[in-house]
């Protein structure tokens, strides 16, 4: 009996620690526009287990900017309270007058996570495509950590192979965790078992990451490292987990609705 009781505990925590990855996120009603009809954009800004669609509740964001032409703009004014996936989030409105590649970045606050003791901090991004324009897409934009892409972040088909360079404090970041997820935003994909909720790769020497897209859909990536500062939760000192993530949309290739929905 001990030995079934010690076999269970370890497939509960096995469990744990392969699913429910915590990604922030910054998800545009599109990652293209073409026409003017499309112009007005919804941003949908939450906490949130991705794949397996579970919520947390979000305190308002520190910061929201859009970096076109190498030019930041503070958006943060127009964040409004708004409920995704059954918890407190944020949505913002934003409308895009002029061609260019806009990139949309979230800093919150910190949050702290009792089951691994420490606080976490997710600086999101994502980009978006407007009226033919796509110059500027693999520039940083100055975010503590921050994925840079080294593939076009828009206009991609599932199928796909993603790259991307992991910067923390400007600098590249070798050997760090870059955990996926699928937005599974409306509950239709399944992960047959706890492993594939959430895919992990790691950087390489030079903080250069690949994945291959399996379906269409919004993907996100989460970067992790740990930041060495410490913040107070109830009177001790805890890590703060940094992480650099970057949502970006895969069409289908095989429907007349690229966006697969």
């Amino acid at each position: 009996m001990w030995k079934i009781l010690c076999a269970a505990t370890a497939l509960v925590a096995l469990c744990a620690g392969q699913a429910g990855a915590h990604f922030g996120m910054v998800i545009p009603s599109s990652s293209t526009v073409t026409q003017k009809k499309e112009a007005v954009l919804t941003l949908d800004i939450a906490f949130a287990h991705p794949m397996e669609h579970e919520g947390m509740d979000m305190a308002r964001p520190k910061a929201l900017t859009v970096t076109r032409n190498g030019q930041k703009e503070d958006i943060a004014a127009r964040l409004a309270p708004a409920t995704l996936m059954k918890h407190k989030a944020w949505r913002a409105g934003y409308t895009l007058d002029k061609p260019g590649v806009y990139q949309f970045a979230m800093t919150p606050e910190a949050y702290f996570e009792p089951a691994e003791d420490k606080y976490i901090v997710h600086y999101t991004k994502a980009v978006v495509a407007a009226f033919g324009d796509e110059d500027g897409w693999s520039e940083p934009v100055g975010l503590p950590a921050e994925i840079v892409p080294l593939t076009r972040p828009f206009g991609n088909y599932a199928g796909n192979v993603f790259r991307g360079i992991v910067l923390v404090n400007g600098k590249p970041a070798s050997d760090v965790d870059v955990e996926v997820e699928y937005y599974n935003a409306h509950g239709r994909r399944a992960a047959p078992n706890p492993y594939l909720v959430t895919q992990v790769v790691k950087t390489d020497a030079n903080g250069i990451f690949v994945f291959g897209i399996p379906w269409a859909g919004w993907w996100g990536f989460a970067a992790l490292s740990e930041s060495g500062a410490k913040q107070d939760y109830k009177g001790v000192p805890k890590p703060v987990e940094i992480g650099a993530v970057l949502w970006t949309e895969f069409a289908d290739p095989g429907s007349k609705n690229p966006r697969g929905k």
